[in-house]
């Protein structure tokens, strides 16, 4: 038998409830607003990762 040592759906409710302590009581343009800061926000972390994976690599050669 496995022991479980990651639970996904765990992990989802979690952010959904982080997501929502963060938007309650905002306006449909602040929400916009919102999502589009984090959206921009992963896009740098994505980016970032992306360049250090890239360095790794190229280190490794």
């Amino acid at each position: 038998m496995k022991t479980k040592t990651f639970d996904c759906v765990a992990m989802k409710r979690a952010g959904a409830a982080k997501v929502h302590r963060q938007t309650k009581g905002m306006s449909m343009r602040q929400q916009i607003a919102f999502w589009r800061r984090e959206t921009e926000a992963m896009r740098l972390e994505q980016q970032a990762a992306k360049r250090k994976a890239g360095k790794a690599v190229r280190s490794a050669s």
